[in-house]
């Protein structure tokens, strides 16, 4: 092959090789793509009702933009998806994750979020005096760049009594919330069942 016919067929596959290219490329403002989340079998299993998942929805639900333990790093975030879960008794769920612009963002989103959820019980009992909240830090889990699990039990002066559990963790730029709830107290709650599904939770991101 002489050196034109060459040089020709080496430009032609490189015009080849941009179309290509173009086509395949997606658009640059596609919408990013939701993480993977739990399914209800991953819930801590209920003693006597099963779990139901609802759909995979892009936002940030009404119930979280008024959470005092979440709103002020959750509420009205872009990149943001959650997933509810509920039983047919008193049990439900919740998991929201969030797509941060880069490792840095996402490591302080992560930050925010513990030190939110650890300052909540005080901003519960100002709002409320009414109600008194404690605060239980279950401690973290090995799973990715790391999962913090707390326990919330509120008891208003009329004996409503609740508990959470709660859990941050991040993988990569990505940051997830799950949310577990009942009524009850911090003896009622499936702690052990819900570290595992906080590291599915985290495994599933992918």
């Amino acid at each position: 092959m002489s050196k034109r016919t060459r040089a020709g067929a080496l430009i032609a596959l490189a015009v080849t090789g941009l179309a290509l290219g173009t086509t395949l490329a997606p658009p640059a403002d596609a919408a990013p793509r939701a993480p993977g989340f739990l399914a209800a079998a991953d819930l801590p299993p209920h003693p006597s009702s099963s779990w139901t998942a609802g759909k995979v929805t892009a936002g940030v639900p009404e119930a979280v933009e008024q959470d005092r333990c979440l709103s002020m790093a959750l509420g009205g975030g872009q990149d943001t998806w959650y997933r509810e879960f509920r039983t047919d008794l008193d049990t439900g769920a919740r998991q929201v994750s969030v797509q941060l612009p880069g490792v840095s963002a996402a490591k302080g989103r992560f930050a925010r979020l513990k030190k939110d959820i650890a300052s909540c019980p005080a901003r519960i009992e100002e709002a409320d005096p009414e109600t008194a909240a404690t605060l239980k830090d279950y401690g973290t889990l090995p799973v990715e760049e790391g999962a913090h699990v707390y326990g919330l039990h509120t008891e208003t002066s009329w004996g409503a009594t609740d508990i959470r559990l709660l859990s941050v963790a991040r993988d990569g730029r990505t940051v997830t919330v799950v949310d577990w709830g009942q009524m009850g107290g911090f003896r009622d709650a499936p702690v052990k069942a819900f570290k595992k599904t906080t590291t599915t939770a985290v495994n599933k991101l992918h």
